[in-house]
């Protein structure tokens, strides 16, 4: 039986990377996220295995979408597998004093609502389906550990992420269900072009930061993945080793 696996954000980055990884490795793959034409590239690019995509445009702020995803889903693979949550955004990278309420909104229902909504719907379908259980992935970023300067809401929810993880994880052991963090630093995505012409530091510098290739995170996400549903990587950081993150500041 081919696993079924679910990937929010997967028009783009690190999601279009995973789920073409996915695709690869077997699974049957819904991707979920906002835009219908990033969705078709993303299965465009997947070649022989485009025939195990399902494109649902989503938007995972809102109950009734995220719940026609997991519908949809199911009436089309039977179960699901796997769900990673990887669907983010961030905040302009203002003084504190500066961010809008909006702003602030906006990332926490990306950020924390909604893998919150994707996470309820998984457990719904993975307590009830046969075989029992499943996996859920959340993307938490080395942002869950340390901030870089600006980015409150990008880092608040990121934080909140990890609580969500260990929550979901605790509450999922009844069902089956095993929750796990992949927390990455520096994957080169279009999102991180920008770092090789400065990146702001702690002390007000801007320099250059390295970046690893994306292909690295997607095959990081599938190992997770494919252990049994006894064993659990509960936390992982995989990040460009010449990155500042540890001594960071």
């Amino acid at each position: 039986m081919n696993k079924v696996a679910i990937v929010t954000g997967a028009g783009s980055g690190i999601g279009r990377a995973t789920a073409l990884a996915f695709l690869a490795e077997g699974y049957s793959v819904t991707l979920a996220g906002r835009h219908a034409e990033a969705l078709a590239e993303t299965i465009a690019q997947a070649g022989e295995g485009a025939t195990g995509a399902l494109a649902v445009p989503t938007d995972v702020t809102v109950e009734d979408s995220v719940r026609e995803l997991f519908e949809t889903t199911v009436k089309t693979f039977g179960r699901v597998d796997v769900l990673f949550n990887n669907a983010g955004s961030g905040a302009p990278p203002v003084p504190l004093e500066d961010l809008t309420l909006d702003d602030w909104r906006r990332v926490v229902d990306v950020n924390l609502t909604g893998p919150f909504l994707c996470t309820r719907e998984a457990f719904r379908v993975m307590k009830s389906q046969n075989p029992r259980g499943g996996r859920i992935i959340n993307n938490g970023s080395i942002s869950a550990h340390v901030p870089r300067p600006n980015s409150a809401p990008y880092t608040a929810t990121k934080h909140a992420i990890t609580g969500l993880t260990r929550s979901t994880s605790l509450d999922g052991r009844l069902y089956d269900i095993a929750c796990g963090q992949v927390d990455i630093g520096n994957a080169e995505t279009e999102m991180t072009t920008r770092m090789k012409a400065g990146v702001r530091q702690a002390d007000g510098s801007l320099r250059p930061e390295p970046t690893m290739d994306v292909q690295i995170v997607a095959r990081t996400v599938v190992h997770m993945a494919s252990l049994p549903l006894d064993a659990n990587i509960l936390f992982l950081t995989v990040m460009a080793n010449q990155m500042p993150f540890v001594g960071r500041g």
